[in-house]
C-alpha cells in the first residue's frame, strides 16, 4: 500500500504540547538559577532600620519595563509572561511564580531570604543568591540582567 501524503494547511506540524515542555525547562532554569552567573546587589537610601512589614503577595507588574502580560526574550528565546507573583512569608521563607500563556499551572521556585531593612537577601534552593528591595508596596529584583517589578 502507499501511504497518501498529507497536505500543508501552512501550520507547523510541531503540536503544541511538544513546544511547551522546552520553554517550561528553560524558564524554570531561569527562574533556580536565580543570580547563578550575577549577584546584583542593590543599595537602599531608606534607612536600614528594619522599619515595615514586607510580609505579603506582590503580583508580577512589569519585566524589563514592560507590562505583564508580555513576551519576554531571554538568551534567545521568546517567553510569553501572562502572570506572575512573588509571596514574602514571616517565616524567613519566600517563592516566586510566573504563568506561562498556554500553560495550566505556574511555575514556583522558593528561597529563604535575610532581611536588613528594606533589603532581601534570597537564597534559592538548589540555586544561587538575589538581592530585592521592597519600597512601600513594591518589590523589585534583578534576576539574570532581567529586572522585575511586583506590587502588593
Amino acid at each position: 500500500m502507499k501511504a497518501t501524503p498529507k497536505r500543508s494547511t501552512g501550520k507547523s506540524n510541531v503540536p503544541l504540547f511538544r513546544l511547551v515542555p522546552p520553554v517550561f525547562c528553560f524558564l524554570l532554569a531561569l527562574l533556580a538559577c536565580a543570580g547563578c552567573s550575577r549577584q546584583t546587589k542593590m543599595t537602599s537610601d531608606a534607612p536600614e532600620n528594619g522599619a515595615g512589614d514586607v510580609t505579603g503577595t506582590y503580583a508580577l507588574v512589569t519585566i524589563d519595563g514592560q507590562q505583564v502580560p508580555c513576551t519576554v526574550r531571554h538568551e534567545g528565546h521568546d517567553l510569553p509572561v501572562q502572570s506572575g507573583s512573588f509571596v514574602i512569608n514571616g517565616d524567613g521563607t519566600c517563592a516566586s511564580r510566573i504563568l506561562l500563556a498556554g500553560r495550566e499551572s505556574p511555575m514556583e521556585v522558593k528561597a529563604t531570604y535575610e532581611r536588613q531593612g528594606s533589603t532581601l537577601t534570597m537564597k534559592w534552593a538548589g540555586a544561587g543568591t538575589t538581592t530585592g528591595k521592597v519600597e512601600g508596596k513594591t518589590f523589585t529584583m534583578l534576576n539574570e540582567g532581567m529586572s522585575f517589578a511586583y506590587r502588593k
